[in-house]
C-alpha cells in the first residue's frame, strides 16, 4: 500500500470490474475523438504518431527507446512513428550529445498544430468529464489515474507544461 493508501477501503471483483469496465469504455471514447480528428489531417496519420506527437509536445527530447517505454510501442515501431513525424515534417531528431544512436526528438511548429488540433476534441471531453466530477473528483480522478501510470511516469525528460 501507498502513504496515501487508506486501509478501510476495501473493494469487491465487481467494484473493480465496474471500474475496468468503465476506463475501456472512456478509453474507447477518447480514441474515438482521436481518429475523428485524425480522419480530417488527412491520410498516413494514425493514433501512434498523435501518441507520440502529444508526449513530445509535453516531454521534448523524448528519444525512440523513451516513446518506447511510455506508449508501449515496440522500439521498431516507435521508431518508425517518429520517423513519419519527420518525413511528414513535424518532428524533428537532434544528435545525441553522448551517443548517436540516442537522437531526442521535438515537434516542428507545423508539429505543434498537429498536436493541438488533435488535443483540442480531448481536451473537450476531458473538461466535461472533469466537471461533472466536480472539483474533488477532478483531484481524485488524477491520483487513481497517476497510480495507475506508475513509473512511467518518470520515463524520459521531465514533463512541462505548455500552454
Amino acid at each position: 500500500m501507498g502513504p496515501l493508501a487508506d486501509p478501510r477501503l476495501i473493494l469487491r471483483d465487481e467494484e473493480l470490474d465496474s471500474g475496468l469496465e468503465l476506463i475501456l469504455l472512456a478509453e474507447a471514447a477518447l480514441w474515438a475523438a482521436v481518429d475523428a480528428a485524425l480522419e480530417a489531417e488527412g491520410p498516413g496519420l494514425g493514433r501512434s504518431h498523435w501518441r507520440a506527437a502529444f508526449l513530445l509536445r509535453r516531454r521534448p527530447g523524448v528519444g525512440v527507446q523513451d516513446l518506447s517505454k511510455l506508449t508501449s510501442l515496440s522500439k521498431q515501431a516507435a521508431s518508425r512513428t517518429l520517423s513519419d513525424l519527420q518525413r511528414l515534417g513535424l518532428a524533428q531528431k537532434a544528435p545525441g550529445d553522448l551517443d548517436a544512436r540516442r537522437r531526442p526528438a521535438a515537434l516542428t511548429p507545423e508539429g505543434l498544430a498537429f498536436e493541438a488540433r488533435v488535443a483540442e476534441r480531448l481536451r473537450g471531453l476531458l473538461a466535461r468529464a472533469y466537471r461533472t466530477g466536480g472539483l474533488d473528483g477532478v483531484a481524485g480522478t488524477r491520483r487513481i489515474l497517476a497510480a495507475l501510470a506508475g513509473p512511467r511516469q518518470g520515463v524520459g525528460p521531465a514533463r512541462r507544461e505548455v500552454g
